[in-house]
């Protein structure tokens, strides 16, 4: 099952809807906001007028970006029109962020004509992410700074231990969800090969264990997409799914992800 968020504007319009619910849910959790404050944290915003937030979905992150800058403005693109519509009903108080539709591999916007270009795990979901690097490079200003976000979806995890069969589920969710696993362990050398030079790199991560929200979703999904695809059978699936919630109860769940960033500059 191809990467639904890769071919975001062609999705049905139901499944854009629902997808836009839940990309403001996970942008709401704690260790999500976390990791988005601590690489945030190594970017200089003292001086930019203008900053674009790349694949910036329903805009949780174009709107923490138009709180932080004291002067100019946050453009937030993205392909979806229902991402987009989202998005400016929920930044209605923010008079220094719009949005506009567009791929990040040809961004509508001019030469040399932002401060800061930010990709919130938005690369993992694009095919030849290359190509969105060097249109990130092409819109920056001499000296810009250039932020990536994203998760290492290899090491995504709900096992307990060897041939646990909730890892199936991750396996299966995020063949479904990522266009790119390896993304972050490639993205070194895709930065420099774009001519950036690499400031700041940080490893991150969450886990979930009390109370699970977004990895148990992981688990949901991925019984669905292994039903979906005729590996399993609906009532093994949801056999998985009330073993991920009979863990919880126990107190034996266990989900997690890596992920990292880079602040690089333009050269």
């Amino acid at each position: 099952m191809a990467d639904v968020y890769s071919t975001i504007a062609d999705a049905e319009h139901h499944v854009q809807e629902r997808l836009a619910h839940v990309l403001e849910r996970r942008a709401s959790d704690l260790q999500q906001r976390d990791m988005l404050g601590t690489y945030l944290g190594d970017i200089d915003f003292s001086t930019v007028t203008d900053l674009l937030d790349v694949g910036c979905g329903t805009g949780p992150v174009s709107r923490e970006l138009a709180g932080r800058l004291p002067a100019g403005q946050v453009v937030g693109i993205d392909p979806s029109p229902v991402f987009l519509a989202a998005a400016r009903k929920l930044a209605v108080d923010f008079s220094n962020l719009r949005f506009i539709e567009g791929d990040s591999r040809l961004i509508p916007c001019a030469a040399e004509s932002f401060d800061i270009v930010i990709f919130h795990t938005t690369l993992s979901h694009v095919p030849h992410p290359e190509t969105a690097l060097a249109e990130a490079f092409r819109v920056l200003r001499p000296g810009g700074t250039l932020a990536v976000f994203d998760g290492n979806y290899t090491t995504t995890t709900l096992a307990n231990g060897e041939f646990d069969p909730l890892q199936a589920c991750a396996d299966a969710a995020m063949a479904a969800l990522v266009h790119d696993r390896w993304l972050i362990q490639r993205l070194p050398a895709l930065v420099r090969h774009a001519g950036f030079a690499i400031v700041k790199q940080r490893s991150l991560g969450i886990v979930e264990t009390h109370e699970p929200d977004y990895m148990l979703t992981i688990a949901d999904r991925g019984a669905d997409v292994l039903a979906a695809e005729g590996r399993i059978g609906t009532d093994l699936a949801q056999a998985l799914k009330d073993e991920a919630r009979r863990r919880v109860d126990t107190g034996g769940f266990f989900g997690s992800i890596a992920y990292g960033s880079i602040v690089a500059r333009k050269q």
